[in-house]
């Protein structure tokens, strides 16, 4: 069943105001973001794109209150972060799964970490299993499951808590070309059951124009905002919409900001 993704707030959930990141090196200090602005409303997914260095795990850290910043702000609904969040998941490109605890035991890790009910958390959590496909593996070790199925655990143990921010920093980097394809999927399919916001760091220009509502183009580091593209494409997304027309125009803009700036070379 297609179940249409409800349109983003207009008033901001997540606000970076000006952020920038020094790191200290034995060469002398790194600026590794200068000066970025970017707001992203209650139930949008933003899309992170730039060459790898800019700053983009950076920023999400940043967001998600475990990396502090050199200068400017970040604001979730008004509120400055100074601390970790606890109003988010997130997702790495490293599944972070513990080998000794099946499945359905990983996902249940974040439910016991924020005291809820174990009943609700359970049913919660076999439902989203289900929803990715994971029906009947809930009592698999992660020694017996593919990377594509352990990413999936990631990413309903992200989810058990219902947030309404989704981290996500290059979550399907490491799989191939077919488990990518139906990860994409799937997470389009649970977001537009739940509206999630989320903000997604990714080096793949088709991905991000698939599931984006904005897609924001980085430039090298220091990393800055290049260009920030609204993708105006109809959901549910399909994977034939990519050979669209109006696919290969958003994914050419993109690709232009990174000719011109001489992050890729012909």
């Amino acid at each position: 069943m297609n179940i249409a993704v409800a349109p983003p707030t207009t008033t901001p959930y997540l606000e970076v105001d000006n952020l920038s990141k020094v790191y200290a090196s034995v060469d002398g200090p790194v600026r590794a973001l200068d000066r970025v602005s970017l707001q992203q409303r209650r139930g949008e997914f933003v899309s992170i794109v730039g060459p790898s260095g800019c700053g983009k795990s950076t920023l999400l850290m940043i967001a998600a209150g475990l990396a502090s910043r050199s200068e400017g702000r970040v604001l979730v609904e008004d509120r400055l972060i100074e601390a970790p969040r606890t109003d988010l998941g997130i997702v790495f490109q490293n599944h972070v799964l513990l080998e000794w605890r099946t499945a359905l035991q990983n996902v249940m890790l974040q439910a016991v970490a924020r005291k809820m009910d174990m009943k609700v958390a359970e049913k919660r959590a076999r439902e989203l299993l289900a929803a990715v496909g994971l029906g009947g593996f809930e009592n698999k070790y992660p020694g017996s499951l593919s990377g594509g199925m352990k990413q999936r655990v990631s990413i309903c143990r992200a989810l058990i808590h219902d947030p309404p921010h989704l981290l996500m920093d290059e979550p399907f980097g490491a799989l191939d070309s077919l488990t990518r394809d139906q990860l994409v999927l799937d997470l389009q399919r649970i977001r537009a059951e739940r509206s999630t916001a989320v903000l997604f760091i990714t080096h793949s220009i088709a991905e991000a124009v698939f599931l984006s509502d904005r897609v924001v183009v980085m430039t090298p580091r220091p990393g800055k905002i290049d260009r920030i593209i609204d993708i105006d494409l109809p959901r549910p997304r399909t994977l034939a919409m990519r050979e669209s027309p109006e696919f290969a125009r958003y994914s050419h803009e993109i690709l232009e900001v990174f000719l011109a700036r001489g992050v890729i070379k012909e």
